[in-house]
């Protein structure tokens, strides 16, 4: 993929959107490290201030005629950071959003407490109540699958690192998943308890592994661990 990222030439650095670092783009792709708070798409509430509407002004470079677009893949909760991508062309989009369960995903997330067990797989079937939360249900038919693998990464006194591969992408998954277990991820005022020692949620779409829509070549990309995360485990 060198070659195309040789090929392609970016919009100037002027336009480029705030609260996201580009991490690849081609004719094809565009991916970027999304920050904690900035929401993947719009709301009834909040249109402009999405990853979508920027990368949107970003690829017009400035010219609002510009038929230049971005259309979405997948999404991110608002306050996790991490990998997010986009496709530049329908025929890249369908082609990502129907290999996207096949794709690697992997997240690090700090929660709360010690898990007995080091390794493993979270699966359950989960539903949405009438507020938008996410719960777990016995019955398939009243929920979808949702598979989330971990791994401890580093244990303090009251919290851990994990790896955690999601292997399913339901809404909420990774947050509902611990919390349940009793493990809530830290700053998940959603579904944890509320801290006012810790400043945002500790879940990060740390890297992504998929094969490119028109090359169909494997690529990686990878968001850098915030700082935040490594002064809250230094503490």
């Amino acid at each position: 993929m060198q070659e195309t990222q040789k090929q392609f030439k970016s919009s100037p650095k002027r336009y480029h959107p705030r609260g996201l670092a580009i991490l690849y783009e081609d004719h094809d792709l565009l991916v970027v490290d999304k920050r904690s708070g900035l929401l993947t798409v719009s709301t009834d509430r909040i249109k402009d201030n999405t990853a979508f509407y920027l990368l949107n002004s970003y690829v017009k470079k400035g010219n609002q005629k510009s038929k230049n677009r971005v259309f979405v893949v997948h999404r991110l909760d608002r306050d996790t950071s991490g990998v997010l991508v986009f496709a530049k062309n329908e025929k890249a989009k369908d082609y990502l959003q129907e290999e996207w369960p096949n794709f690697d995903k992997k997240y690090l997330a700090i929660v709360q407490g010690r898990l007995p067990q080091k390794q493993g797989v979270i699966s359950s079937y989960l539903a949405e109540n009438s507020v938008h939360k996410m719960y777990s249900v016995n019955d398939s038919t009243k929920g979808k699958l949702a598979k989330t693998g971990y791994k401890v990464l580093k244990e303090g006194r009251e919290a851990s690192l994990l790896e955690i591969d999601l292997l399913t992408g339901r809404k909420n998954q990774i947050r509902v998943h611990f919390a349940e277990q009793g493990f809530p991820v830290l700053g998940d005022k959603k579904y944890g308890v509320k801290d006012p020692g810790v400043k945002r949620l500790m879940l990060h779409a740390v890297s992504v592994t998929i094969k490119h829509p028109r090359t169909k070549q494997p690529m990686t990309f990878e968001a850098k661990l915030p700082s935040y995360f490594i002064s809250l485990l230094r503490n």
